[in-house]
Parts: structure tokens; sequence; C-alpha cells
């Protein structure tokens, strides 16, 4: 079982010392969110840093909300940075939930779905080496992967099994407990193998996590409410109560999730204190 971990966004002065950190621990991959609306950094920018000064340890965006971008722009910047990482870029995909993000970029939050279905045939269309478009020609670099980074998708309704089938490598779950995920990865296998897929889709879960004591685990209950307060309102004290706050919590959710079948588990971290790098190091090893 793989477990990476998820940056604290509040803190972008502290990221490379986490990532340099993980690089030297246990971790398979260092994720980050993607918010235009919210005192966060933007990932891509952040990740192709984290990429400059790790070799080993994988980058991941959780999620890219790809439809507030030019799709253009996107398949350039990814396929850029999953090649000066020498392929250990994963790029996360989903739609989002929050209007003030589209209105912030000018895009009509009603089409997202549909925008993002048309972005993920264009990646993989450029990502191949084929012209942008009838009168345009193709876009680099050539990724360092055959066809593209790694495309997780995320999101937990029908349109998201879709993607999956059609253009992804495997999907991202967040806030799913393990036996909602093993359900509904169970359709996503389906829908794979009715699509003529070879392999196996990849499952990664996420789940908020803090260690260490009283005041850490008070930042990152402020910081987990405060940021799904902005757009769950009240809500947000239920996913603050769910927070992963023990070693024992800690390694009974990623057993459970192993178990239901994931590849992969991020622990999202919610409070800048460097020292818990360690502190999770330690109790998944």
């Amino acid at each position: 079982m793989k477990v990476g971990l998820g940056l604290p966004a509040s803190d972008p002065a502290s990221l490379l010392g986490w990532a340099r950190r993980a690089e030297a621990g246990p971790f398979s991959t260092l994720g980050l969110l993607d918010r235009i609306v919210y005192d966060t950094p933007e990932p891509m920018v952040t990740l192709a840093a984290i990429a400059g000064i790790t070799s080993r340890i994988r980058v991941q965006t959780e999620v890219l909300l790809a439809p507030l971008r030019a799709t253009a722009l996107l398949a350039k910047q990814a396929a850029t940075l999953d090649r000066i990482s020498e392929g250990r870029f994963t790029l996360g995909v989903g739609v989002g939930a929050r209007e003030d993000d589209y209105r912030a970029v000018g895009v009509d939050a009603r089409s997202r779905g549909r925008r993002l279905n048309e972005q993920m045939a264009t990646l993989r269309r450029v990502w191949a080496g084929e012209p942008y478009a009838e009168d345009i020609g193709p876009i680099g670099p050539a990724p360092a992967r055959r066809g593209g980074p790694e495309v997780l998708v995320g999101g937990s309704v029908p349109a998201t099994v879709e993607r999956i089938a059609r253009w992804g490598d495997g999907f991202l779950s967040t806030r799913l407990s393990p036996e909602q995920v093993s359900r509904f990865f169970e359709t996503i296998e389906a829908s794979w193998r009715a699509a003529g897929r070879a392999g196996h889709p990849r499952l990664v879960a996420q789940v908020n996590a803090a260690l260490g004591p009283e005041p850490v685990l008070e930042e990152a209950r402020n910081t987990l409410g405060g940021y799904y307060r902005s757009f769950m309102g009240d809500g947000a004290a239920r996913v603050v109560d769910e927070m992963l706050s023990t070693p024992e919590a800690i390694r009974q959710a990623v057993t459970a999730y192993g178990d239901a079948g994931a590849d992969e588990v991020m622990l999202y971290c919610w409070s800048s204190d460097l020292d818990q790098v360690d502190r999770i190091a330690d109790t998944i090893t």
C-alpha cells in the first residue's frame, strides 16, 4: 500500500520544506488542492517547484479544476511538468462545486461538466502529438509518459465513471468511506471493462489528517473548517469531526481503504507544522 501526503495549502512558504522531508521518508506522492477564490497557492506552479527539488516522490493535483483553465495552456503545462519531473506527475482533475471560482475567471459554471469532457478528449489528443485543431498544429513538449501524464478523475457522480472509462487512468476519491469507495469502484471497473480498456483503473483514496500536540490539531481543525465552510456552511463541522488525528485512526484508515481496493491513500494535512511529516512516517512504517 502506497501512502502519500496532501500538502498544507495554508502556508506556501513551508511547502518546499515539506517536500524535502517527505522525499526522505516512506511517502509515495505529494498532492495539492486547487482553488481560485481562496488563500491557496496555484498548484501547477507550486508542484513544478517541488518537482525541481525532488527526484523520487510523485507530485499530484488533488484535484485541478480543469474547466477554469484554457485547454491548450493546460495541455502544455501538464506535459511540461510531466517532462521536467521525468514522469512523476499525476494530473488529478475535477469540476469543483464553488461558483465563485468560475465567476472569477469568466467561465459559466453550468457548463463545467461538458467542458471537462471536451478538455479530456483534447488533452489526450494533444499529448499523443496530434494537431490541436484542424487549422492549428501540435502543442509541445511531448510528455515523459507516452500518451500523457497519469490522469485521475475526482467526483462521485455517474459522469465521473464515464470520464474515467473514456479518458482517465483511475479514480481519486475524496470524503468517501471505505465501504462507499468499494461500491463506487466496482461500478468504475465495470464501466472500464465495457469500454474495452485493458488492465485496471487505479484507485486513490484521500482522507484528512493531522498528528501532533493540541495546538497543531487546533490549527488543522480551524484551517479545515474554514476551507469547507466557504462552500458547505454548517456542514463543515462534520468534515472536521471526520479528520484523523491519532496514529491508530490513520493506520486503521489505511488498512480499510487497502481492503476496499485502494492502490494508494493520500493523507491530506491541514496544519503547516513540518514535524507532522515525521509523525505520520512513524505511524505508517
